[in-house]
């Protein structure tokens, strides 16, 4: 992961090439693809009209108008993106728009045990500050896809990065800086029992040792043990945008040292959330240290807003929750894998030396709050306390990556004609599905959307569901979709999806009415506008997970990573809506997997 060569992390940057506009014309042609498994024949045709009206007339037109934005910008799409995905959107984004995940250690280093909370949490600490080293020192190799550099700026904004709620519209606020470019801040916050302490991570120039991080994390503990909660002002930052802001508005109002605390809070590097809860997990079952305690854990002991937040639990075992707008998932799957490797290598031990430095004692950051503060913080803790997010996290152990290869088809594609094999028989109809992809190699990118139920997937569905039909056409439809579905993978990029965003969003600047196309019932069915009943991400072959709440009221969250012996899953959905359960998701998917083998196994593919 260090750098010994000479290539610096955010080297590549201004040689990355801009964001490209897909063509009109191909964009339309494979979004007609993506809305066919949803469309009655008749519905079809009606939609291939309103797709040509659309080419012919006012596409054609906001087509052009984004070739021109293209030409003064790098990335066309980066500020609409951070604004429609992210900061312009007023429900609670700890809940809805975070990303959670459970700390993989306890698979090998640090199953649950009483006592070692605050030991594991210096630790762990302490290897999270090595990979903020390391990009501060510009000595994170530069990722690449082959040999094609990837966009690095992502990196910059783990550390020292906060969101903070605006009346209208949030903003994002970085404090990171390369050693080259400066001095930037160096300091933890810890949040404990509703009381908020912070110190500095690093003396005379070194960064503080595990000895030393647990001398501090014990002060804090010993401060709050025996001790009345302090007043939980984090909670805040779960409540609805607005909400949030006004209240923030308030705080300040009440005393300007509060706003002091704001920036000291935002501008820490990240924050340790030390959680008095030991939610029961093991290497197959993540479900409680997920579902309880990560997305829906306590919330006035983490910072919502933070870019990093490390939940530390009382059994020894760890999360971590994390505001999504500045950056994906795949910049934390990195540091989290980083720092499972050196725990992993180090036995989760530490070999350096026991000396402990003088240093000043953590200062607790103390808010002056009046009883509208109070009154809401209480109703931002009743809501999320009310939260009906259902949440399960099972591995599926009886084969991975391994067996699959063998049968020569590709594990990812395996993973999702299996999820959804598993939807269409819990839902007997198609469920739109996104897929992340990444657009890292374009200046600033971020991601895509692929879109894998196909036609030919639907098809192949409905042949594994039909008891009348024969094996054989089983096997032909499957190997149709797996081709299908690759060259779907390696042709999806450039994506529509973004495009038609941006379409979407120059005719709304203008204020011209909306576009048909956009109207089009096909449109959300099919997932478009952010609509997708089943949200999914595969986080890769390595130890690490993470999980996000459903898009839609009716639709899952599904995260998976993939194993040479297991496929270990994070599945999602909302507790009131009837239709829907994430366990019996998890069940389907199950069986499906097993099904796919034995007609792989059958059919020699």
């Amino acid at each position: 992961m260090a750098n010994n060569l000479s290539e610096r992390t955010f080297q590549y940057q201004s040689s990355l090439p801009p964001l490209p506009v897909p063509s009109l014309e191909k964009s339309l042609s494979k979004y007609l693809n993506a809305v066919q498994p949803f469309a009655s024949e008749e519905d079809f045709k009606a939609t291939v009209d309103i797709v040509r009206k659309f080419q012919e007339g006012v596409g054609k037109e906001l087509h052009q108008k984004l070739l021109q934005r293209a030409k003064t910008k790098k990335n066309w799409l980066e500020e609409w993106w951070l604004d429609t995905a992210y900061l312009e959107v007023r429900i609670p984004s700890q809940l809805n728009v975070n990303v959670a995940g459970p700390g993989p250690y306890l698979e090998h280093c640090w199953p649950p045990e009483e006592g070692t909370q605050l030991q594991r949490a210096s630790i762990s600490t302490w290897h999270a500050l090595q990979y903020w080293n390391l990009i501060r020192t510009e000595r994170l190799h530069p990722q690449k896809s082959g040999k094609i550099p990837l966009d690095m700026d992502q990196f910059r904004m783990l550390f020292s990065t906060c969101k903070v709620p605006g009346v209208k519209k949030d903003t994002i606020r970085n404090y990171f800086k390369t050693e080259r470019e400066g001095p930037c801040p160096s300091h933890l916050v810890v949040i404990c029992r509703g009381r908020i302490f912070t110190f500095d991570a690093v003396c005379d120039g070194q960064i503080l040792t595990p000895p030393e991080l647990l001398r501090q994390l014990s002060y804090v503990k010993e401060c709050c043990d025996g001790e009345p909660e302090g007043d939980g002002v984090a909670a805040l930052t779960s409540e609805e945008r607005t909400r949030w802001a006004l209240a923030r508005e308030h705080l300040i109002n009440i005393d300007p040292h509060n706003d002091t605390i704001l920036e000291t809070i935002q501008s820490s590097l990240f924050v340790i959330s030390l959680d008095e809860t030991k939610p029961y997990s093991t290497p197959e079952n993540y479900t409680n240290v997920r579902a309880a305690h990560t997305l829906t854990g306590n919330p006035t002991i983490r910072w919502g807003d933070k870019s990093y937040n490390s939940l530390s639990f009382a059994d020894g075992t760890f999360g971590i929750s994390c505001d999504h707008a500045p950056y994906d998932g795949m910049v934390l799957v990195s540091m989290c894998w980083y720092m499972d490797q050196q725990i992993k290598v180090t036995e989760g031990k530490w070999r350096g030396s026991d000396t402990v430095r003088p240093a000043p004692r953590p200062e607790e950051l103390v808010f002056t709050v009046d009883e509208k503060i109070l009154s809401d913080i209480r109703h931002a803790k009743q809501q999320y306390l009310e939260s009906d997010l259902q949440m399960v996290c099972y591995a599926f152990t009886a084969f991975g990556k391994a067996a699959i290869k063998q049968k020569k088809l590709h594990p990812d594609t395996f993973v999702q004609l299996a999820k959804q094999l598993a939807y269409q028989k819990m839902h007997k109809r198609p469920g739109s599905c996104y897929e992340t992809a990444m657009t890292r190699m374009f200046y600033h990118g971020r991601t895509e959307t692929m879109r894998p139920c196909t036609q030919e997937a639907v098809n192949w569905c409905n042949a594994m569901m039909d008891p009348t039909c024969d094996v054989s056409v089983r096997r032909r439809r499957l190997l149709e979709t797996k081709d299908t579905l690759m060259s779907h993978f390696v042709t999806s990029l450039p994506g529509f999806d973004r495009h038609l965003l941006g379409l979407y969003l120059i005719a709304k600047e203008e204020g011209r009415p909306t576009p048909e196309l956009f109207m089009d019932p096909l449109y959300a069915k099919s997932g478009g506008g952010g609509n997708f009943v089943l949200s999914t991400s595969l986080v890769g072959y390595t130890t690490i997970l993470g999980a996000v709440a459903p898009m839609v009221h009716h639709g899952y969250g599904f995260f998976y990573r993939i194993r040479d012996d297991r496929i270990v899953v994070s599945i999602s959905a909302w507790k009131s809506c009837r239709e829907t359960d994430a366990a019996s998701l998890f069940n389907n998917f199950s069986s499906s997997l097993h099904e796919m083998l034995v007609l792989a196994t059958t059919s020699q593919l």
